[in-house]
C-alpha cells in the first residue's frame, strides 16, 4: 500500500513538473516554413503536368493542377519522390515560406499501375489550367 502511494504520489509531481522541462526553441532556429500535406485519391499525368485530386470532405474530391515546369532543376517548385514498396499511399505536401508559396513535393508510387494512378484521354483539353503560380487546397 505504502508503495503505490509513493509511486502515485511520484507520478502526480512528474506530470505536474514536466511542463517545466519543456524547451523553447531560439528564434534563429525557428523555420519560417509551413507545410499542409494532403493524402491522394488520384493521380493523373498530362501534357502540361500532374492533375491530383484528394479527398476535401466526406463526399467531395478536390482536384488541384501541379504543371511541369515546376519538376525541373531551373524552376525547383516542385519534386516527385517515388514511395517504397508497401502500403503507403500517395499524397502531396506544399511548403509555404513567410506565408507564400514555396514548392510542392509529390509522393507517388513509381509503378503506373498502381490503383492511384489514372489517366486523362488524348482528346481532353485541359491545358488552361496549368497556367498557375500556386497551389490552393480546398477543405
Amino acid at each position: 500500500m505504502k508503495k503505490l502511494i509513493i509511486a502515485a504520489v511520484f507520478v502526480a509531481i512528474f506530470t505536474a513538473g514536466s511542463p517545466l522541462f519543456a524547451q523553447k526553441i531560439p528564434a534563429e532556429q525557428e523555420s519560417d516554413f509551413y507545410y499542409v500535406n494532403v493524402t491522394l485519391e488520384k493521380i493523373f499525368p498530362y501534357r502540361k503536368g500532374y492533375v491530383v485530386q484528394y479527398r476535401k470532405g466526406i463526399n467531395q474530391i478536390g482536384r488541384a493542377y501541379l504543371p511541369s515546369e515546376w519538376f525541373t532543376n531551373a524552376a525547383a517548385k516542385g519534386e516527385i519522390i517515388n514511395l517504397p514498396k508497401g502500403k503507403e499511399w500517395p499524397s502531396l505536401t506544399i511548403y509555404y515560406k513567410d506565408g507564400e508559396f514555396s514548392h510542392v513535393r509529390l509522393y507517388v508510387h513509381p509503378h503506373q499501375g498502381h490503383q492511384t494512378w489514372g489517366y486523362i484521354p488524348q482528346n481532353v483539353n485541359i491545358d488552361d489550367r496549368f497556367d498557375v503560380e500556386t497551389v490552393q487546397i480546398e477543405y
